[in-house]
């Protein structure tokens, strides 16, 4: 897991193939603007979820992680908590291949995510994404799917 500030997103181009493209994407979109829904950049290798919502209490969370897919999360407005932990170290649920979705369930720790922030989430990162800091209040995030293998 990596978290920093989008203005830092050149430190980790080298990582991934396609990281250099997923972030100077969400430079050039109009974030603000743009509606939710999915977009596609390159078929199922990369694609955009544009994403509105209430945040939701700890309670309503579920704990998640991904096969296939680096979740590249930006905040455009507002402010989530989220959920971390290495998935070794929940219990692991039944994987859905066609949703690239793993449910798990245990104890993790906490961080919060502002609005101009991303967090890179691997395939070993189980995430709890957006949870209220306090009471729930409206975000706005860009989620870009990044299939792990070029």
């Amino acid at each position: 897991m990596i978290i920093d500030r989008i203005e830092n997103a050149a430190l980790y181009y080298s990582i991934h193939a396609r990281f250099e493209r997923a972030f100077e994407h969400i430079r050039q979109m109009d974030i603000e603007t743009i509606p939710a829904g999915r977009y596609e950049l390159d078929g199922e290798k990369m694609y955009v979820l544009v994403q509105e919502y209430s945040t939701k209490r700890k309670e309503e969370s579920k704990w998640e992680a991904h096969r296939r897919y680096i979740d590249l999360q930006y905040v455009v407005r507002g402010a989530e908590g989220m959920g971390y932990a290495n998935i070794h170290h929940l219990q692991q649920g039944e994987y859905d291949a066609s949703k690239d979705f793993l449910p798990l369930f245990g104890e993790g720790d906490l961080f919060k995510l502002k609005s101009g922030c991303f967090v890179l989430l691997f395939p070993e990162d189980a995430h709890m994404p957006s949870m209220a800091i306090g009471n729930p209040e409206p975000a706005k995030k860009v989620v870009i799917k990044i299939a792990f293998f070029v």
